[in-house]
């Protein structure tokens, strides 16, 4: 414990005298470009805190619309009718664009598991798993492509990206 004391101490001493001597070699090039104390520019270094805490604040980034696109197909759904089964295909588009949407914005987890014997795989198997909230999706568009198939493409506008942003930022 004493040990770590003098070795705080000596440290602390060997700071605060680099900055002092920093400090006047600073005065020092001032006096001689004929600089007062008084006419230096202090706001350098606050401008480029500004510049750091907007960044790291989201304020100056653009932020894009996302877009995404769900595919279904109409005969592989249930129902009784053809009508039913559109509105399912249709249901299943959409919910396969939010599934897009989710992992634009929170990302994609994968669990992959290989087997090898002998130096050979004998059994690899991945899982990919999307968990997310999406608020603010609207649909664009809903589009029959073909005779069994439906399109549904939803989007998040800038503004609702950057909220979103901001809200993960207080987490």
């Amino acid at each position: 414990m004493k040990y770590i004391l003098i070795i705080f101490t000596a440290l602390f001493i060997q700071s605060c005298s680099s900055n002092f001597l920093d400090n006047m070699r600073g005065n020092l090039a001032n006096k001689q470009a004929g600089q007062t104390a008084d006419e230096f520019d202090y706001s350098a270094p606050t401008s480029q805190l500004n510049k750091t805490r907007d960044l790291l604040d989201g304020a100056s980034i653009n932020f894009p619309t996302l877009t995404a696109t769900g595919y279904a197909v109409v005969s592989s759904q249930p129902g009784q009718s053809i009508e039913q089964k559109r509105l399912m295909a249709i249901r299943s588009a959409r919910m396969s664009a939010m599934r897009d949407l989710a992992e634009q914005i929170h990302g994609l987890k994968v669990d992959s598991n290989t087997t090898v014997i002998d130096l050979m795989v004998q059994n690899d198997t991945f899982r990919g798993v999307v968990s997310g909230v999406i608020r603010g999706a609207r649909t664009v568009r809903i589009n029959p492509t073909g005779s069994d198939t439906y399109e549904t493409v939803l989007e998040i506008d800038q503004d609702m990206v950057a909220y979103l942003f901001r809200s993960a930022q207080t987490l």
